[in-house]
């Protein structure tokens, strides 16, 4: 059943697609796409490998600009911004592959995007990257190497150090790939923890449980182009789903 987006006033909106596509040469990664997330919504973005849910993000983090189309957030056209000025305006992404500072302190890693973001430094910086230590679980390793960190803490400071930027938008890229069970419940709890405290939040995850129990609503790709888009038993149960992604 495809989902009926009921019209909202432009500023309940987070985030407006509005025929946005992006190709690779002569090959269409988005063809063309358009959908509104709502102010503090939890939406997972699901499909293969190569069904366009990298471009998407890219697209409206700013990593990559889309050929045509418009990127709105909180009203404003972002799509010609780079990625740094969508960071200052409230956007702030989580990768698959933690990238920290192995030179510094689990405290430190954190300061950095305070200061880069939020012009916080000295002991206000410490002060405030230590709460978010705390918010994530991370507090006894503040004086630790980031290079000691186990898989679940290194994808935890991942987390915080995006939250270090103040987002209003957080876009969570495969924050579980490869944990096990328990450390996947650990995540989703600092996640939906997040969504409550405001922060809308747009996850690319594989595991389905974990899109099952996070999402309230889920966007299915496939080539390049919205398949399916509705909420989360809808979609799992709708025919060209399954055969486009969950295989049957």
């Amino acid at each position: 059943r495809q989902r009926r987006n009921t019209p909202q006033p432009k500023e309940q909106h987070a985030l407006s697609i509005t025929n946005v596509s992006k190709s690779y040469g002569t090959a269409p990664a988005l063809d063309p796409i358009s959908f509104d997330i709502a102010t503090g919504e939890r939406v997972a973005l699901i499909g293969h490998n190569g069904s366009g849910k990298t471009t998407l993000i890219n697209c409206i983090s700013g990593a990559l600009q889309n050929d045509l189309g418009t990127i709105h957030f909180k009203g404003e056209s972002i799509g010609r911004l780079p990625a740094h000025a969508r960071t200052r305006r409230g956007i702030a992404r989580s990768f698959q592959i933690p990238r920290p500072f192995h030179s510094m302190t689990v405290l430190e890693n954190l300061m950095v995007p305070l200061a880069y973001v939020g012009g916080v430094s000295g002991e206000k910086a410490k002060v405030q990257a230590r709460q978010l230590l705390e918010d994530i679980g991370l507090a006894d390793k503040a004086e630790a190497a980031s290079s000691s960190l186990s898989q679940v803490e290194l994808r935890k400071m991942e987390l915080a150090r995006a939250m270090a930027a103040r987002p209003q938008l957080l876009i969570s890229d495969e924050a579980m790939a490869g944990l096990s069970g328990s450390e996947v419940d650990d995540v989703l709890d600092i996640l939906i923890k997040l969504n409550k405290q405001g922060i809308t939040i747009i996850m690319i995850e594989h595991i389905m449980h974990a899109v099952m129990r996070f999402s309230e609503r889920l966007v299915c790709l496939d080539a390049g182009q919205i398949i399916c888009d509705g909420d989360p038993q809808s979609v799992v149960g709708n025919p060209q789903v399954q055969r486009a992604y969950l295989g049957d």
